[in-house]
């Protein structure tokens, strides 16, 4: 079946995927402002019970991708569907296990992880869709669970900030690029396990073992041509994205200190 067209027809920055952008951020303003003087104990529970349901959410929707035939017809190349490649170790969705973990410890490099890169990884999820979720109707099974899947990792990772759990802060920079190395070489780690037993000859979670064509990733691997090595200037790079926004929260912090001063 090809692409479809009409109103429920998604595809990046089209009408639906506007509306379903401009929908989750509005929830994510609602839940900020009913929680805006709630303690922090219940906001820790909210945003944890939403990961978990996202998370369960994420497994009913890679079922439905196990039975969809033309899914499985438009990644053949790629192996089809196998459950090894579809666990929630991509970049993105990790988010959904690492979110409550942090929340819960109250670990500031893991909240900073989720904050800065789950975000990310789900905007470019979200407007570089893969193969089988470009140009179908938003109301598929395997289209409601990409997209409502990324767009919820999204702004749970927003919500960190959002709920006042988490701000960011240049001292919090170091641990998060530890945190981002040590996850990526353990994710780096299960490729390779997977590969070497066979149960996904060809897994690349965060793309930590081939670039699969991805045109910045490729300029790197020309730098350091080897597997998980070639993402560490794109590691350092994050500091780029990271910082500029950090200063933004400290900036914000600064005023409001000087309102909060007696004139």
């Amino acid at each position: 079946m090809r692409p479809e067209s009409g109103f429920w027809v998604i595809r990046p920055f089209n009408a639906a995927f506007i509306a379903c952008f401009a929908a989750f951020l509005l929830l994510l303003i609602i839940s900020a402002i009913a929680l805006r003087r709630k303690s922090e104990r219940t906001k820790q529970i909210v945003l944890i019970a939403a990961c978990v349901v996202t998370f369960l959410g994420f497994f009913v929707y890679k079922y439905y991708l196990s039975i969809d035939a033309e899914f499985d017809r438009v990644t053949t190349a790629m192996g089809g569907f196998n459950w090894w490649g579809e666990l929630p170790l991509q970049l993105c969705n990790i988010n959904m296990i690492l979110i409550p973990i942090a929340v819960a410890t109250k670990n500031r490099g893991l909240m900073s992880f989720c904050f800065f890169v789950g975000p990310l990884g789900a905007l470019l999820a979200l407007v570089m869709p893969g193969n089988g979720f470009d140009g179908y109707s938003i109301l598929m099974p395997r289209m409601l669970g990409y997209y409502g899947t990324h767009f919820m990792v999204m702004i749970e990772g927003l919500a960190l900030a959002a709920f006042g759990l988490y701000r960011p802060q240049f001292r919090d920079l170091p641990k998060t690029l530890l945190a981002i190395l040590l996850i990526t070489f353990a994710v780096f780690c299960i490729n390779m396990l997977l590969r070497a037993t066979g149960l996904h000859p060809k897994a690349n979670y965060f793309f930590s073992v081939e670039t699969e064509g991805n045109p910045v990733l490729e300029i790197f691997h020309h730098l350091i041509p080897y597997p998980f090595l070639y993402l560490l200037p794109g590691i350092l790079v994050l500091v780029v994205y990271m910082a500029p926004i950090t200063f933004g929260f400290w900036i914000a912090d600064r005023a409001h200190e000087k309102k909060a001063v007696p004139a």
